[in-house]
């Protein structure tokens, strides 16, 4: 009786009738929008990277095969060790996956000066690591690390926390675009003068650049800086022609000019600087439509120096022939939108700027390597992403996957 009563008396009442609609009405609302949180992960790109890995782990075992027999009598030598990297580096994966990816924001003042400071441990004794006259290793735990590898992914967390922060004047000059500018300028400065690593300063010039613009740069600063530094540039040149050119052709700037030189001029000088480009270009031709089969390429056999690094897409062209490639950049492609959509869907400015950072180190690091194999551009020594050897790039990017996979769990449905 009494709750009749109350349910009449409810009824009757029209303002409590209607306070007890509107908050129906409100939790629907509520529903619905946590229906369209998507707090799954990201199955579409765990493939993706599970298959690009796979593949890598395949191609490197055919690849480098004759090369690790005649270095170490172990023909899986290096498939053996990228395979242990990408065991540890999806565990990596995983636990990048389940942190709280707006963590990173509260440090990300800090995460610059280390990014920095890491680059200079090449230089410490009894962990640098020299290798064809350049030091950009250091060696820890008896394994080879690219620091610069480490400051790509530290510099892409800064600039997301530079350009979320809104006390940080982003729509003046200086806050907008000089003083990021400085702090990409500082990094590729020092692996330049440290590292003569130039490959390293130019992917992480393009990645800042990106997150820079996504995160609200005005064009016409860059534009205006980008102009003045041509200008610039073209001006010192004319007034120090001579000193430049015979500088390049000095020992410590020869190796550019000759690569430059390789790069128009590839079959006149097919036993020196244009060697490895040359039998890239001969392993890309070789593979034809559908290639010449799993195992079965040529160039592999010591033609093309450390074939299962820098050049392993001219090995993949060689065995799986155009079809292959397709394949492969549908792939990225694939991995590549995945990580736009989820910078687009982000709830926050600091996640969407992340994810885009990271899908543009991906992309950029495509683009060039593959690029460079079919001789589009200079030899720039830049790694296929999941696909070169390298254990700690390979797990360094998939713990990247997992910072994208966090994002992606807080991202509205697409």
């Amino acid at each position: 009786m009494q709750r009749t009563t109350r349910n009449k008396t409810n009824s009757r009442n029209p303002v409590r009738r209607t306070k007890y609609v509107n908050k129906k009405i409100e939790n629907s609302t509520n529903n619905i929008a946590k229906m369209n949180i998507n707090n799954k992960v990201d199955m579409t790109l765990i493939i993706v990277v599970l298959m690009l890995v796979l593949l890598g782990i395949v191609m490197i075992l055919s690849a480098s095969a004759p090369s690790a027999l005649s270095k170490t009598d172990d023909s899986y030598f290096y498939m053996r060790k990228q395979a242990i990297a990408a065991v540890l580096g999806f565990a990596a994966m995983f636990l990048a996956s389940k942190i709280d990816y707006k963590i990173f924001k509260k440090f990300y003042k800090i995460i610059y000066p280390i990014s920095i400071l890491i680059l200079f441990t090449v230089l410490i004794p009894g962990l640098k690591v020299d290798a064809n006259g350049a030091a950009r290793w250091i060696k820890v735990a008896g394994m080879q690390i690219q620091p610069s590898e480490i400051t790509k992914i530290g510099l892409i967390v800064y600039f997301a926390g530079y350009f979320s922060d809104r006390n940080n004047k982003l729509d003046t000059f200086w806050g907008g675009c000089l003083k990021p500018l400085i702090a990409i300028a500082i990094p590729v400065l020092i692996l330049y003068k440290v590292q003569n690593h130039m490959s390293a300063g130019i992917i992480i010039t393009f990645v800042s650049l990106v997150i820079m613009v996504m995160g609200g740069c005005k064009l016409k600063y860059l534009f205006s800086l980008g102009g003045a530094g041509l200008l610039g540039a073209g001006g010192i040149f004319l007034l120090f022609k001579d000193k430049l050119l015979s500088g390049a052709a000095s020992s410590e700037g020869g190796f550019r000019a000759g690569r430059i030189e390789a790069w128009l001029n590839p079959w006149e000088n097919t036993s020196g600087t244009a060697y490895q480009t040359v039998q890239g270009l001969y392993a890309i031709g070789s593979g034809g439509l559908f290639g010449v089969g799993l195992g079965e390429s040529k160039q592999k056999y010591l033609y093309i120096p450390e074939a299962h690094n820098d050049f392993i897409f001219a090995i993949l062209a060689e065995e799986l022939g155009f079809v292959g490639c397709v394949a492969v950049l549908a792939l990225f492609a694939v991995l590549i939108v995945r990580g736009v959509v989820i910078s687009m869907k982000s709830e926050d400015m600091f996640g969407s700027l992340l994810a885009i950072g990271i899908t543009a180190l991906i992309a950029i690091q495509t683009m060039l390597n593959i690029a460079v194999v079919t001789n589009t551009i200079p030899n720039t020594g830049v790694s296929l992403p999941f696909l070169s050897y390298g254990g700690s790039s390979l797990m360094i990017l998939l713990g990247c996957m997992g910072i994208l996979l966090s994002i992606s769990k807080t991202a509205k449905k697409i």
